[in-house]
C-alpha cells in the first residue's frame, strides 16, 4: 500500500494529509528553518509512510544555482607532506560533485600562524558558504568560526582532530584516544623488562587541548589499564627543525640509557629517523602517516611501524557528507571513524590512503 501511494503521491499529497501548506512541505524536505518540530517530524512520518523520494539530483542539474563548499586545511609544509593527503581527498571529491553545480573553495592556513586562520575565515564568509570542511588546529580562533557558522546556520564538518561541545554535522578523523592506545599495546609486545620509551610531540602548539596530548593520553592509559610498569620518557619539542629535534633526543638518550623506542604522536617521524642516523642510534621507531618521507624511512628499516588513518579519505569523505547533508537532505553520522591501520615494510606496497 505505501509504495502503491509512494509512487502516485507528491508534496501536494503529503501537504494534504499534513494539514499544511506546499511551502511547509518544501521547508522540510530541504531541512530548512521555520517549521516547529511536531509539525516537522508529522510531515516526516508522513514522507517515510508514502516512500516518497523526490528527484533532488534531477532538481540540482536543472537548477543554475551554484552551491558552494568551503575547505580549510593547512598548507604542505617543509617539515611534512601530510596535508597534500586531504588536498587529493578534496579534490577527489570536488571531481565527483562539481556535475550537481556545486563549487568546491578551498583556502589554507600556515600551522605555526593563528592569524593566518583567522583571515582565512574572514575570506570564508564573505562567500557566504553553504557548507564548510576545517581542520581545527587552532581550537579558540576555530571555535569563533564555527560558533559564527552555527548562528548563520552553515553546517560544518571537522577532519583529522574533533572540537568538544561544537554542533559540528560530523567529525571524521581518527578516535585520537584509540589510536594511542593501539601504539602501546603494540610496544607492550616489543620492549623487554627494564626498557623504557621516549615519547615525543613535536609541535609548536602544546595546549591542552591539543589533539596529540590525546594520543598520548591513550597511550598512557593502556599501560595503567593492564598494569604494565613502563617507564615512558616523554619531550615536547615545540621547534620542528631537524636541529633542534636532534638535540631534545641526544639530551634524552644520554639521561635515560635504558630508552629502546621511540613514539612519535605525528608524521614528522622521518625527521625522527634522520636525527637517530646522525647520532648513530639505532632504536624501534613507531609513528604515524603514510606520506611519501615516511615511507621512504620505513622501505630503509629507519621507522618500524607506521600507524596510518587514511587523510585523504577523512577529507573526501567530509566533501561528500556535506553534498549528502546539502543537496540530497540526507542524515550524515555525527562521529565517523577512520581505521587504525599498522603498516610495515612488509605490507605498505599494499596499502592505500
Amino acid at each position: 500500500m505505501a509504495k502503491k501511494d509512494g509512487q502516485l503521491s507528491g508534496v501536494k499529497e503529503i501537504a494534504r494529509r499534513a494539514n499544511v501548506s506546499i511551502g511547509t512541505v518544501d521547508r522540510v524536505l530541504h531541512n530548512r528553518a521555520g517549521v516547529s518540530p511536531k509539525t516537522r517530524d508529522k510531515i516526516k512520518a508522513i514522507i517515510k509512510e508514502l516512500d516518497y523520494q523526490p528527484n533532488l539530483l534531477a532538481r540540482r542539474l536543472a537548477s543554475k544555482k551554484v552551491i558552494h563548499i568551503a575547505t580549510l586545511i593547512p598548507t604542505v609544509s617543509k617539515d611534512t607532506s601530510f596535508w597534500s593527503q586531504p588536498l587529493q581527498g578534496i579534490m577527489r571529491a570536488e571531481a565527483e560533485v562539481q556535475k550537481y553545480n556545486i563549487k568546491v573553495d578551498k583556502y589554507f592556513f600556515d600551522q605555526d600562524d593563528k592569524t593566518s586562520f583567522v583571515n582565512q575565515t574572514k575570506k570564508i564568509f564573505r562567500v557566504k558558504p553553504d557548507g564548510v570542511m576545517l581542520s581545527p588546529d587552532f581550537v579558540d580562533e576555530a571555535t569563533a568560526f564555527t560558533n559564527k557558522c552555527s548562528k548563520l546556520d552553515i553546517p560544518f564538518v571537522f577532519i583529522d582532530s574533533d572540537i568538544e561541545g561544537q554542533n559540528s554535522l560530523s567529525y571524521i578523523g581518527p578516535h585520537l584516544y584509540d589510536s594511542g592506545y593501539l601504539a602501546a599495546n603494540l610496544v607492550s609486545y616489543i620492549l623487554r623488562e627494564n626498557e623504557s620509551v621516549l615519547l615525543l610531540n613535536i609541535s609548536q602548539r602544546m595546549y591542552k587541548h591539543h589533539h596529540l596530548l590525546r594520543k598520548e593520553e591513550g597511550f598512557r592509559a593502556y599501560f595503567i589499564d593492564n598494569s604494565l610498569n613502563k617507564k615512558i620518557t616523554k619531550v615536547d619539542i615545540k621547534k620542528s627543525d631537524r636541529h633542534s629535534i636532534e638535540k631534545e633526543i641526544a639530551a634524552s638518550l644520554t639521561k635515560n640509557k635504558d630508552i629502546r623506542l621511540i613514539f612519535v604522536t605525528n608524521s614528522r617521524v622521518s625527521l625522527v629517523a634522520q636525527c637517530l642516523k646522525k647520532l648513530k642510534k639505532k632504536l624501534i621507531l613507531i609513528g604515524y602517516d603514510f606520506i611519501e618521507e615516511n615511507i621512504k624511512a620505513l622501505v630503509d628499516g629507519d621507522i618500524d611501524f607506521l600507524i596510518c588513518q587514511k587523510p585523504g579519505e577523512q577529507a573526501y569523505k567530509a566533501v561528500m557528507s556535506l553534498y549528502q547533508y546539502i543537496v540530497l537532505n540526507a542524515t550524515v553520522d555525527r562521529m565517523q571513524f577512520m581505521p587504525i591501520d599498522i603498516i610495515t615494510r612488509e605490507n605498505y606496497q599494499f596499502y592505500k590512503n
